[in-house]
């Protein structure tokens, strides 16, 4: 149940014909999982935690670094050299005191990732290489946890969100990653380390990712369920693309 407190400070979700108590209490009751402390899951992070989603997993192995901060908002140049879960779970705090916040300061592995995806209600990748974003993928399918998932480079980014262990009003599975994306890219793969980033992408694509999360806990509107959305800051052009089950691609569990 909501406090006093609470229900003040969550009034205008509250307001909301959608949300109201009943879904401010889901989102008090679900377990996020945000991997990557960086500059998706900075807004991702920021907005869950204003939101009051009852406990954030915040999962990152690297330190804050000067370079960083031209787009990962959650960290400041004080926690330069910090360990960036621990400086985001300062800023979680800071935001809001009725959050818990769970500290996983390291890489996710074939060794580590199930038992703590397991852990958690959905899971959020900001993630910034493709290794990680399939095995994330994976174990997010064999766990059968929803996961949202996006990308950035540049001046453009995409998001989409994945129940592949679910099927359609039609009774036909929702498509998973490897429907959207077979195999990895090859290793000449571009990162935003070595083409750049404009530090304002990463806010845009992060707030919709949290807003795919929040969808998800309340039951508002219609995720981004087997559609891509492409983002072009550059000449602000945002686009659907519907994408489909691939019989082909492998299946982790039932469907």
């Amino acid at each position: 149940m909501l406090s006093n407190v609470e229900l003040q400070r969550y009034s205008r979700h509250i307001l909301l014909r959608d949300v109201g108590g009943p879904g401010q209490n889901k989102l008090k009751a679900t377990r996020v999982l945000c991997v990557g402390a960086g500059g998706l899951g900075s807004p991702v992070i920021e907005y869950l935690a204003a939101a009051g989603v009852g406990t954030l997993g915040l999962v990152d192995d690297d330190k804050v670094s000067l370079s960083n901060l031209q787009r990962q908002v959650v960290h400041s140049t004080a926690n330069v050299g910090k360990l960036k879960v621990e400086s985001a779970g300062d800023r979680v705090a800071a935001i809001n005191p009725h959050v818990n916040v769970e500290l996983h300061p390291f890489r996710l592995e074939a060794g580590n990732i199930e038992e703590l995806v397991k852990a958690y209600d959905i899971v959020v990748d900001g993630t910034d290489n493709f290794p990680t974003r399939f095995l994330m993928a994976d174990t997010a399918y064999a766990c059968r946890k929803p996961l949202v998932t996006a990308g950035v480079l540049e001046f453009y980014g995409s998001l989409t969100t994945l129940l592949p262990y679910e099927k359609d009003a039609g009774g036909q599975p929702h498509p998973s990653w490897r429907c959207l994306m077979p195999r990895e890219p090859d290793t000449t793969a571009l990162t935003c380390s070595e083409v750049g980033i404009l530090g304002s992408v990463v806010g845009v694509l992060g707030t919709l990712a949290a807003c795919e999360v929040l969808k998800l806990i309340t039951g508002v509107g219609q995720p981004l369920i087997g559609r891509l959305l492409m983002v072009d800051i550059r000449d602000m052009g945002f686009d659907l693309v519907d994408y489909y089950r691939n019989p082909m691609s492998p299946t982790f569990g039932q469907t």
